[in-house]
């Protein structure tokens, strides 16, 4: 189909799709799915080959956060029965992270409850980095804490982060309706002062809290725009207890789809495959390496994934391989480009996947362009009733904060 045709060539070359495509990605019909995760699997293998990169979640501080997002399990007034315990020790946390490094992880992400570091959580976790980069040569070190504020993004690094995530989520015209206690303002203000002190920018989203095409659409433009290294897609895991464990709006071919509009949008950053899809991609998840590059080994924060052992053997069974340690992620334009400004994110010359002097259209910045093509009314697929696999959401009892071993 002539879409699909246009995209390619729009990846090949780096080259920012319209809204239009965009849209038009995520109204195609199952009949078409193969086609769309073929097409979109041309520009994965363009960039990244069949390397598939290994990222490990080590949950520093769990529960007991002040911010209401309305997705969380660790949220203010969160009923779910997720474990709660506050600062894992440096070596506790670099045991921790040792067993995600065993099964092939090249990246460990540690992450914290919280609305944001103090300063002495800045030290706290700066020794852990240092800790860990001690006891596991050549690993790399992801924070993930919260919004940041003035000068703390530089102490990471200095201590040896490489990277720091901090997701959109969602647009910016539905944000209001899923968090109150901070703005959407604020987490990009967050993913800049990372990508200024000279961290990779790790940004992504979370799909399946009931937003519309356009709203998908709105954060991977967004996302774009922000020039991340590596964007992360969450699949919503509705946990009882939270005020969305009723949103099961996701299908798994509406999520194949959804991997394949990021892929389009950003085709030389690092997507990855994130929280939630073995609840919903479930026995398509394969399907799925055919268009990120990346994903995580074993358990979430609060919750069970897919046995360590087993993603392995769904990387080996389809076909891809592990990245291996020596290997440099991103592709050569994008890593040269960091390289010669020393930093952890490509300068706009570079015209990665959203160069800063782009203005994507679709921002909700300065009102932003309104729908359009045909695609744009229509509603996000629902998934039936009675397909909510509430069995598939395990809380984690295992790993970080507990005495029985990680799933790694």
């Amino acid at each position: 189909m002539d879409l699909l045709n246009t995209l390619v060539d729009k990846g090949l070359r780096r080259e920012l799709p319209t809204r239009e495509e965009a849209l038009a990605v995520l109204a195609t019909s199952d009949d078409e799915l193969l086609d769309v995760v073929a097409a979109a699997g041309r520009v994965r293998r363009q960039w990244f080959g069949r390397r598939v990169k290994l990222n490990y979640l080590v949950n520093l501080k769990s529960g007991l956060c002040p911010e209401d997002c309305s997705y969380c399990s660790q949220r203010l007034g969160s009923k779910a029965d997720i474990l709660k315990y506050t600062w894992l020790k440096p070596d506790e946390a670099s045991k921790a992270a040792a067993a995600g490094i065993a099964g092939g992880a090249k990246r460990v992400c540690l992450v914290a409850s919280g609305r944001g570091p103090t300063d002495r959580d800045i030290a706290r976790v700066s020794e852990t980095i240092e800790t860990i980069k001690e006891q596991n040569e050549g690993v790399e070190v992801c924070a993930c804490l919260g919004l940041l504020s003035d000068g703390q993004a530089e102490r990471l690094r200095a201590a040896g982060a490489d990277a720091y995530n901090h997701n959109l989520n969602t647009s910016e015209g539905t944000y209001g309706e899923i968090t109150t206690t901070h703005t959407y303002q604020d987490r990009v203000d967050t993913v800049t002062k990372a990508h200024d002190a000279g961290l990779s920018a790790c940004s992504g989203l979370i799909a399946g809290m009931g937003e519309s095409d356009e709203d998908l659409v709105d954060v991977v433009f967004a996302l774009r725009a922000l020039d991340p290294d590596s964007v992360p897609v969450n699949f919503l895991i509705p946990f009882e207890g939270t005020p969305l464990a009723k949103e099961w709006n996701l299908t798994p071919q509406r999520c194949l789809r959804i991997l394949a509009m990021t892929r389009f949008v950003c085709p030389d950053v690092e997507v990855r495959l994130a929280g939630g899809r073995e609840v919903h991609l479930r026995s398509m998840q394969p399907l799925a390496l055919h268009l990120v590059n990346s994903i995580f080994l074993g358990d979430y924060l609060t919750s069970e994934g897919q046995a360590g052992q087993a993603d392995l053997d769904m990387i080996a069974d389809a076909g891809f391989e592990v990245e291996g340690a020596g290997t440099t992620t991103l592709p050569e334009h994008r890593a040269d480009a960091i390289a010669a400004a020393g930093c952890g994110s490509a300068p706009a010359a570079a015209a990665g996947c959203g160069s800063h002097a782009e203005s994507a259209c679709g921002s909700h910045a300065g009102g932003g362009c309104g729908p359009c093509g045909e695609s744009a009314s229509a509603a996000p697929e629902q998934a039936p009733a009675d397909q909510a696999r509430t069995d598939l959401v395990a809380v984690r009892r295992r790993g970080a904060g507990t005495d029985l071993a990680p799933n790694a």
